[in-house]
């Protein structure tokens, strides 16, 4: 890097160019973001077994297209032939392996069958669906050319009528879900990158030094995509991976640039001692730069290890959702660290003399920062009381936090297929099938004995009981008991109805499916895992920490107080669209739930973020108190000399995040505001004055580890 910068950047350059070749189909393969899918959180458990069920009778092997026709007279004749026409033709296109429509079913518009296709259910309503069952086609193309055959054709049907006529199915939802996503992260990007370049060009105080950090979150983007559609040829990955994990990566070298360039300049500034820049020797930089990343690059280390042994938590997890955002996300991080421990240090040879000219002071020792942690000295104890209050009082609603996995609802409220599936949710509520479903084990007699016993929330009622056509896995023939409950499928009356269902089993073998059993699923599953995670993570930072700074009571209380934040940010998660507050200004409608996969997601990232901001003040403090500085003196000085590096980045990260909360998906906005309140209240409330304090107060304490531990540390700490 010293020797040959230039080699450096070019080969960096020549890997960005090739990442977002790639990630955009370049060289003959799919686009990312063709390759990506929406839906619910999986795992293995009931609801998938029962799922599988119903898939290897031959029955979940096709599609629908949901075809919606308002504007006309349902009980006029004339409407009727349309109708019927409309159904006859669309039925002779190939593909199309049957027609439902309340026109053609047996017993007419009175029968309940033709109900469910009717406007409120009544035949003197002003609309009517057809629904249209295709094949399960091979591409998005070829569902999307029938789907348009379809409309036209019931279109071109019913014109006569001035019927308006629209369409939609889960295919489209998912491509809606997808190409908001794309439009998100551009969004997101096209505000952080810009706005985080003008910040550092205050914080700099220079155009070259500001650029490095945002060139090295531009490598990190490239190769963030890159790296996720390799692992989308061996999982599958859900639109949230991509911008959850993309935003990580751009956070994460935005910080750890800024953190090298500042160490850099201190070095170099030092070295220089009032040298004019113009007669600043080559290899003076190069001994800069090498101190840099044994310095520095240490840290960068240090922080890397810890958010990728945070996000390595999610691979305990069984939801393959969890697991693929776990591993692309430490993939994302190794991309992270290299980019700051090459190509950050290439540029900052390249432009060393540019990087003085003005504005390059280095922070004196006393300072802003030096008579804030004076003044904590001073009160430590009140400001940990008020801190910690503060902090429990704003995780207080995360006790509420309730769960649910949303579909339409992801969409902004004027989204085109949010509108549709929401109008086809209100007015023809039976339409989109059973809110609960019980596999059966059972013939269809004894299937219809236990519904016909089944004791059923007020409002809910068996919509039917079939038999699927093709034997399941067992060889026989299951049976399906179809259940509509009042509210939605994720409702409470529909979770209450799975538990009732799960606790109280016949003799034979049920299997609950649903919305809601796939949802009770994930939720179990997250809560069983969960434990094993948090030790996980918790006993591998604190050996990191261990190795750091050779106590055992530091790494203790960070991940103390790195819990009070989180569940302080989960808080706000749960007020803001929990709650229902700030819906206005932030663009939502609250669902009066939170996305399952948030809790995860938030805890996951905001941890490994907050450790990162623990690393960098730490690794100050550290390397003061071995260079025989007092606890009290090294805190003062570490934190004046850390402190605009962490209030810097952290603001920085915000703005990052900040700018993917102004995107459209509600999931996307979960993660951000998270992720952006667990980031600054972090680095303000945590960092700047609960660390200093609790320091204080332990005085010595501090750096107390037992005997044998400390041989250990003299043996294989990491120290400079």
């Amino acid at each position: 890097m010293g020797r040959r910068p230039g080699v450096v950047v070019v080969t960096w350059v020549l890997l960005v160019l090739l990442g977002f070749a790639a990630a955009g189909g370049a060289f003959g393969n799919e686009r990312l973001f063709d390759r990506l899918t929406a839906g619910e959180p999986t795992v293995p458990g009931e609801n998938e077994t029962g799922r599988d069920l119903i898939a290897d009778s031959g029955s979940s092997g096709f599609q629908t297209i949901t075809v919606r026709v308002d504007g006309v007279d349902v009980s006029s004749p004339a409407v009727g032939q349309a109708a019927q026409r409309a159904a006859q033709q669309v039925g002779e296109l190939p593909g199309v392996t049957r027609v439902a429509s309340p026109f053609v079913v047996p017993g007419g518009l009175r029968s309940p069958a033709a109900a469910t296709m009717l406007k409120d259910g009544s035949a003197a309503s002003d609309g009517y669906v057809t629904v249209v069952t295709v094949d399960n086609l091979p591409d998005e193309a070829a569902f999307h050319a029938l789907g348009d055959q379809v409309t036209a054709t019931v279109r071109t049907a019913t014109a006569g009528e001035g019927a308006t006529v629209t369409s939609g199915g889960v295919r489209d939802l998912v491509d809606a879900i997808t190409g908001q996503l794309e439009v998100d992260l551009r969004t997101g990007e096209g505000i952080a990158l810009p706005v985080s370049f003008l910040v550092m060009i205050v914080v700099f105080g220079g155009f070259v030094a500001a650029g490095m950090p945002i060139f090295g979150a531009i490598a990190s983007i490239a190769g963030a995509l890159a790296s996720l559609l390799g692992f989308s040829y061996l999982i599958d990955l859900d639109t949230t991976a991509v911008n959850v994990v993309t935003v990580l990566g751009l956070g994460l070298c935005i910080d750890y640039g800024l953190l090298v360039v500042s160490r850099f300049r201190e070095e170099l500034r030092a070295r220089a001692a009032g040298l004019p820049v113009a007669q600043i020797p080559r290899s003076m930089v190069v001994d800069a730069v090498a101190r840099t990343v044994d310095s520095a690059g240490r840290t960068v280390v240090f922080s890397g290890l810890t958010v990728a042994i945070s996000l390595g938590g999610l691979l305990v997890f069984q939801s393959p959702l969890m697991k693929g955002i776990g591993a692309a996300g430490v993939s994302v991080v190794v991309i992270a660290v290299l980019v700051a421990l090459t190509l950050v240090p290439a540029l900052c040879v390249l432009g060393a003399r540019r990087l003085l000219r003005r504005g390059t002071e280095q922070a004196p020792e006393h300072g802003v920062f030096s008579r804030l942690a004076q003044w904590v000295h001073r009160f430590p104890v009140p400001i940990i009381v008020v801190v910690a209050t503060a902090l429990l009082a704003l995780a207080a609603p995360a006790l509420d936090l309730r769960l649910t996995s949303s579909g339409a609802q992801l969409l902004p409220v004027s989204a085109p297929e949010r509108v549709f599936f929401d109008g086809l949710a209100e007015d023809y509520p039976v339409l989109g099938g059973a809110d609960v479903t019980v596999v059966a084990k059972a013939p269809l007699a004894q299937a219809q004995r236990y519904a016909a016993d089944l004791r059923l929330p007020e409002g809910g009622r068996v919509l039917d009981v079939t038999t699927l056509q093709g034997p399941g896995r067992s060889g026989s023939a299951p049976s399906l008991v179809r259940i509509d409950v009042p509210g939605g499928p994720l409702e409470q009356p529909a979770r209450d109805l799975v538990d009732q269902l799960r606790d109280q089993r016949p003799a034979f073998d049920t299997y609950v499916v649903g919305p809601a059993s796939g949802l009770k699923d994930f939720t179990d599953s997250m809560w069983d895992r969960a434990p094993y995670a948090f030790a996980l993570v918790a006993l591998a930072t604190l050996v990191l920490l261990f190795l750091m700074t050779g106590s055992v009571v530091i790494p203790v209380k960070a991940l103390l107080l790195n819990v009070v934040s989180l569940g302080a940010s989960l808080g706000i998660v749960v007020l803001v669209f929990q709650k229902g507050h700030l819906e206005g200004l932030l663009g939502f409608a609250s669902v009066g739930a939170v996305e399952s996969t948030i809790p995860l997601l938030v805890l996951a990232f905001g941890f490994g973020l907050s450790m990162d901001y623990e690393v960098f003040l730490l690794s100050r403090i550290v390397e003061l108190h071995e260079r025989g500085y007092s606890n009290d003196d090294a805190v003062v000085v570490g934190l004046q000399r850390s402190g605009r590096i962490i209030t810097s980045a952290a603001l920085l990260v915000v703005i990052v995040f900040s700018g993917f909360v102004a995107g459209q998906l509600l999931i996307i906005k979960e993660t951000g505001v998270g992720l952006a309140t667990a980031v600054a209240l972090d680095a303000t409330l945590v960092r700047m004055l609960l660390v200093p304090a609790t320091m204080t107060l332990l005085g010595d304490w501090n750096w107390w580890a037992p005997t044998r531990l400390r041989g250990l540390h003299a043996r294989f700490g990491i120290t400079e």
